[in-house]
């Protein structure tokens, strides 16, 4: 069993394609199946070295890997030779028609009422013809001529799907310029690399069929390849997403403190019945069924997946984190302020509110508290019962409980209205500190 991943080097992978990836992975590490990252970077113009890199750096900060790579840029002589073959049993036809030519085509079968279909007039041209237009400065492109009749098959996600060949037309497998297009690149891999199971997005459905009556006129056996056929997923409005939202690009859920884990995990079970949990990649792929997927369209809620991150964070051992911590950030820290971070991004400002320094916030109006703060401030050395004798000492000066003892300061020492609890952070923080916070807060 052989799975594929075919990302294009033309930008960054975003959850979209990341979704992708993550059912194939999972998918063949359950199965104890080969994976394969196959890089689709025919595109001359839009393909980049530094897009094929950041590829590989996301789908392994995923945690997935892969047992086998290969270039379509390295396969053209493959495409050359599969494209020779369909040219010998007719199956591949030259075509001279400008796009304006086509485009009033289409137009007309649409005035009469009929289907947009290309009309296949290149199939009766005459040698004598096409060599007339070759004279006349004129170079084909080829299209590849679909059987008249209906394809189907059993899709993992799907359950039974038909495409109608007759509804579609001819693809164009060969430009003029001798590229081959996604069409036949991809058939041609697929036979040759041994692919036996193809997952990817309902967008290709069509494809599929076209593709399917592709593989036999190419030698392959009917129902050699097994398809799953993902829905797409929308936005949180229920659009269709874009793939121009950055945002939502894996590099920029990484700059924000996403971990790889909770995208794993919301992925995986996003548009199953299966409610989202804090999973590994192995505890993923035990648990991953394509036939659970819906097959309607899912959306992407953002919300969801900062929820999971946040339980990943809480659950992390220092062991786990220590790597993504600020230099000097210690067990203690992280202990202390573990539960009160949703993004790893928020580590470092909570490593400078105990460690570095802040703004403090204007509390001139508060002065006369604060500073009955500092002078019940206990000595050093600290320990557990620190926070317990300094709060009894300022209640009994000030008069204050609750809210009105608390608030102020909370927001003298680490500039926030909420966060992780005060008695723990102070130790952190060291007398000295606090001492400079509260007199630096009464004059801001």
């Amino acid at each position: 069993m052989k799975l594929r991943f075919a990302p294009s080097p033309t930008g960054h992978l975003h959850v979209g394609n990341a979704r992708l990836a993550i059912a194939n992975a999972l998918f063949a590490r359950r199965h104890g199946a080969v994976f394969l990252l196959r890089i689709d970077d025919t595109d001359r113009d839009r393909s980049r070295e530094e897009y094929e890199t950041g590829i590989e750096t996301d789908l392994r900060w995923l945690g997935i890997g892969w047992q086998e790579k290969a270039h379509q840029s390295a396969r053209l002589d493959r495409y050359a030779a599969a494209v020779e073959a369909l040219k010998a049993s007719g199956r591949l036809y030259p075509c001279f028609e400008s796009e304006l030519e086509l485009s009033a085509k289409r137009e007309a079968r649409l005035r009469a009422g009929k289907p947009p279909v290309y009309d296949r007039a290149m199939l009766k041209m005459t040698p004598e013809q096409r060599a007339r237009a070759e004279a006349n400065g004129k170079v084909p492109y080829w299209r590849f001529r679909l059987s008249d009749t209906t394809r189907r098959w059993n899709d993992l996600v799907m359950g039974e799907c038909s495409v109608k060949l007759t509804a579609i037309s001819d693809p164009v497998l060969l430009r003029t310029d001798g590229t081959v297009l996604y069409t036949l690149a991809s058939v041609v891999d697929d036979l040759e690399l041994g692919v036996t199971h193809i997952v990817r997005g309902e967008d290709h459905v069509t494809n599929t069929g076209v593709q399917i009556d592709l593989i036999e006129a190419l030698g392959g056996k009917p129902g050699q390849f097994a398809f799953g056929h993902m829905p797409l997923l929308l936005d949180e409005a229920g659009g269709k997403l874009s793939k121009r939202l950055d945002g939502l690009s894996l590099r920029s859920l990484r700059h924000d403190g996403i971990e790889p884990e909770a995208i794993v995990s919301y992925l995986s079970r996003l548009g199953t019945a299966d409610d989202p949990a804090v999973m590994s990649f192995d505890e993923a792929a035990a648990g991953f069924d394509l036939s659970r997927v819906s097959r309607s369209a899912a959306r992407f809620d953002m919300r969801q997946l900062l929820g999971l991150n946040r339980k990943l964070l809480h659950q992390k051992s220092f062991a786990e984190i220590q790597d993504r911590l600020p230099e000097g950030a210690t067990e203690d820290f992280w202990n202390v302020i573990r539960g009160n971070v949703d993004l790893t991004g928020e580590i470092a400002h909570w490593w400078q509110v105990v460690a570095g320094e802040i703004t403090p916030p204007g509390l001139s109006d508060e002065a006369s508290f604060l500073e009955q703060a500092r002078e019940t401030l206990p000595p050093a050395p600290w320990d557990e019962g620190t926070w317990k004798a300094w709060m009894t000492a300022l209640r009994a000066v000030s008069g204050r409980s609750g809210r009105a003892l608390f608030h102020p300061l909370r927001l003298a020492l680490t500039g926030e209205e909420a966060g992780p609890e005060l008695h723990a952070l102070i130790r952190l923080m060291g007398r000295d500190r606090v001492l400079a916070r509260l007199q630096d807060a009464a004059f801001a």
